[in-house]
């Protein structure tokens, strides 16, 4: 690979013409999906709204008298919104750009909202209340041997269903955001910055920002809860995330895709399932993309077992949030010192053996530290993950180019994915063990995993892998090509 990427024509107009024809098919396959689901959706919701969806007894002076509401009188905001979706299912195929998002939108919204409120319905005995006093004349009727129905279900199914039909017009069932965007611009910063050194730096940069940011969010989340109310905190949150969107919108310019439409052939999902197994196929690319992953699965640990770890020990609050910020502040010492300090050679020596030896400062819960013990013992974790910054060089060597954005965004999304598994099973063991134990016995066995990983990275190193191995890679580049 060059240190400079080759830039890809914006349009190429024999694959533009070949690829326009399977992209539509493919936009008009998620709009007939999205019609049939909303119609099937729309119906069920009709017609259960019209069910009984309570019923009881009535205490009168001659006994007791049986009533019974359908979902009209519960509540007739299923039926509503259901109406507004059929309306929006017919809109959807009128308009078009913009207007069409709009329209899909207020369909997705309209299946929310007509879920919701039939949910709420389902133990609501309001109407049967109303009914008694309208039924008996007597504002002070009780109602006895209260009973509900499915049919509410039935009708927050079919809210399902058009919420679904929303969802495949604006095309967000099929794409997960937050690894989509992080792995466009990793692959994005390699057209700006190249594809050497300052790349690994400009990844590190990116890190260090993040972990800092998380640290100040703490502070900053903290003071404005001093004089904000939560929804008022979470509403400045909603701005900043604005802002972000208008900064990305405005703030930079339009890049060409890496593949022309005609090139994935098909839909979102096809493209993406495509483009995971050209990743993971390459032996190489496979071992660095877990290197990525296995460490991260098991650091999560303390920090997942953080609060109940501080009731443990007898720790403050204060000592909690001590405890969620020192394997942050510890990742950013040792990102800054690596990438300033260490030349790029000495980064790439570095990654397996810090690797390897990652998760061990673990173990020092397994004699219940105290506070200090166990900041020292996060903030030398946080520090083990120096060594992604020489994985990033490795790893951009390995994924051709033409691949690299979907094996960003396939390294987030698994990323994301491990570390979400790691703290619910980090969770579940500390039902069972207690919480020192769990955490050390996650660096224990996370070590284990790691260096087991490490010998195959070590194995698919350039020059040591087996000629066939080597031509087979080749092949598979160029065929992606």
């Amino acid at each position: 690979m060059s240190a400079v990427p080759v830039p890809q024509p914006r349009a190429r107009t024999a694959d533009s013409a070949s690829g326009a024809a399977p992209d539509s098919a493919g936009g008009r396959r998620s709009l007939a999906s999205g019609l049939l689901l909303g119609a099937a959706g729309a119906t069920v919701v009709l017609l259960a709204s019209g069910q009984t969806w309570a019923e009881g007894d009535a205490a009168t002076g001659g006994g007791a008298l049986p009533l019974t509401v359908d979902g009209q009188d519960v509540t007739g905001v299923p039926a509503a919104l259901a109406v507004v979706g059929l309306a929006a299912l017919v809109a959807v195929f009128a308009v078009r750009g913009v207007g069409r998002r709009i329209v899909a939108a207020l369909l997705a919204l309209s299946g929310l909202g007509a879920t919701v409120s039939a949910w709420a319905g389902a133990s609501d005995s309001t109407a049967l209340d109303e009914e008694a006093a309208r039924t008996t004349g007597d504002a002070a009727a009780t109602i006895h041997a209260v009973g509900h129905t499915a049919w509410p279900y039935v009708t927050a199914a079919g809210g399902l269903l058009i919420l679904l039909a929303g969802l495949l017009a604006l095309r967000c069932l099929v794409a997960a955001i937050a690894p989509v965007f992080t792995g466009t611009r990793m692959a994005a910063l390699t057209d700006i910055l190249g594809e050497g050194d300052l790349y690994v730096l400009g990844r590190s940069l990116l890190r260090i920002v993040s972990q800092s940011a998380m640290l100040i969010g703490f502070g900053a989340g903290g003071v404005l809860l001093t004089v904000l109310s939560p929804r008022g905190a979470i509403t400045v949150t909603v701005v900043t995330f604005l802002c972000s969107a208008a900064l990305l919108r405005f703030g930079t310019r339009d890049r060409p895709a890496r593949a022309g439409a005609g090139e994935g052939g098909g839909t979102l999902l096809k493209e993406s399932l495509s483009g995971a197994r050209l990743v993971l196929g390459d032996r190489r690319v496979r071992a660095l993309m877990l290197l990525f992953w296995l460490p991260a699965m098991f650091v999560v640990a303390p920090e997942a077992l953080a609060a109940p770890y501080a009731d443990a020990i007898g720790a403050s609050p204060a000592a909690l949030g001590l405890l969620l910020c020192a394997m942050a502040v510890g990742h950013i010492g040792a990102e800054l010192f690596v990438g300033s300090a260490l030349s790029p050679r000495n980064r790439s020596r570095i990654v397996l053996p810090v690797a390897a030896a990652g998760l061990l400062p673990l173990l020092v819960y397994a004699v219940r530290p105290g506070l200090p013990l166990a900041l020292a013992a996060l903030a030398l974790a946080g520090a083990g993950a120096a060594y992604v910054i020489g994985l990033d060089q490795w790893f951009v060597d390995a994924v051709p180019q033409e691949l690299r954005g979907r094996a960003m965004t396939l390294l987030t999304a698994g990323l994301m994915t491990v570390q979400g598994l790691g703290m619910a099973l980090a969770g579940l063991a500390a039902e069972f063990f207690p919480v020192h134990q769990v955490v050390a016995g996650s660096g224990i066995i996370g070590t284990v995993c790691t260096l087991l990983l490490v010998a195959e990275v070590r194995g698919t190193a350039p020059g040591r892998m087996s000629d066939t191995e080597g031509r087979d890679g080749a092949d598979r580049h160029v065929t992606s090509r």
